[in-house]
């Protein structure tokens, strides 16, 4: 987390600032606990709020023993909360912090970019963020992800199935205690890798209700970015290519009539490379990749259009 001040006032704090933003927050930040939802301390709940908007951070106790604890961020919509779409939203990996989402993409504060070099990571609000429009809960999902933990070496352990059941009933859990959302309509969301685990989750979310298992979650739908599904899925990419006019009609009757069983050898020809001609170029390709991967562009590097990744520069409270 970043580092903040903040005052003690009846058992929860309120923040008044934070580094990297001018002045007093123009916004209430207040951390606290919530015990029947298996919190194990004051220091592990919080809740802030964000000019027209709230976001609560705190742990969600899963599984019978509540041996996992489930950190998350919730910020409640800008425009008619009572109303607007209330969103599931999990960020990809498996293993990628909610923070990712909250920060990164679709949440109410962005990091600025063009940092100076050793400074101190400036927080700026996001024009753009969905809680204009919905009332979103960022989830650190599966256990071990960003605060989520595991209280014991078994419940440190997730598969996908696990982790699908553990959103559920996380989702379950926070409606029981925010029953002000009950009648909002529900999304599932996600990127990357929950395109797996989100319409599985869609899944236990519709039989549950099927089952008559309460709290009954008005499920609408479900949304997916960038997702990852079956190996399968990926021969549609030169036929999605050729579509979009990526790739050219000689170039894709070439590539369609190719053996892809024999796609070295013989059919390609003197075109194509030795296997071991074929190894040196891909070698040289990852070489320069990783070199692309770990490059830090200098301060002044005008074409860098994303933020910059400070999560390595956030400061322990």
């Amino acid at each position: 987390m970043i580092a903040c001040s903040s005052k003690l006032v009846l058992g929860y704090s309120v923040v008044e600032s934070l580094p990297g933003f001018e002045g007093p927050l123009p916004f209430e930040l207040e951390t606290g606990w919530v015990g029947q939802l298996g919190i194990l301390d004051s220091s592990s709940s919080s809740s802030l709020f964000v000019h027209e908007y709230i976001v609560h951070l705190w742990y969600v106790g899963v599984d019978k023993s509540e041996d996992v604890q489930l950190f998350y961020y919730f910020v409640k919509s800008e425009s008619n909360p009572k109303e607007d779409p209330l969103v599931l939203w999990l960020t990809g990996g498996p293993g990628c912090s909610a923070f990712s989402g909250f920060a990164y993409e679709i949440g109410p504060l962005n990091f600025e970019a063009n940092q100076k070099e050793g400074s101190l990571p400036t927080l700026v609000l996001n024009p753009n963020s969905w809680t204009k429009v919905a009332s979103i809960i960022f989830v650190d999902l599966p256990v071990g992800t960003g605060f989520s933990y595991g209280m014991t070496s078994i419940a440190s352990q997730s598969t996908d199935l696990q982790s699908c059941d553990q959103a559920y009933e996380f989702l379950r859990k926070w409606l029981i205690d925010h029953p002000d959302f009950l009648s909002n309509p529900v999304y599932m969301g996600g990127d990357s890798y929950t395109g797996i685990t989100v319409p599985i989750i869609v899944q236990l979310i519709s039989n549950g209700n099927e089952a008559g298992i309460k709290p009954l979650i008005n499920l609408k739908g479900y949304l997916l970015g960038n997702p990852s599904t079956t190996p399968n899925d990926r021969n549609y990419a030169i036929p999605f290519a050729h579509g979009m006019g990526l790739i050219s009609d000689e170039l894709y009757e070439c590539i369609d009539g190719v053996e892809t069983s024999q796609i070295l050898e013989p059919s390609c020809g003197f075109a194509s490379p030795k296997p071991q001609e074929l190894f040196t170029e891909r070698r040289y390709v990852d070489e320069k990749n990783i070199e692309l991967v770990v490059h830090q562009p200098s301060p002044c590097d005008s074409s860098r259009v994303s933020p910059p990744n400070f999560s390595n520069k956030l400061l322990p409270i």
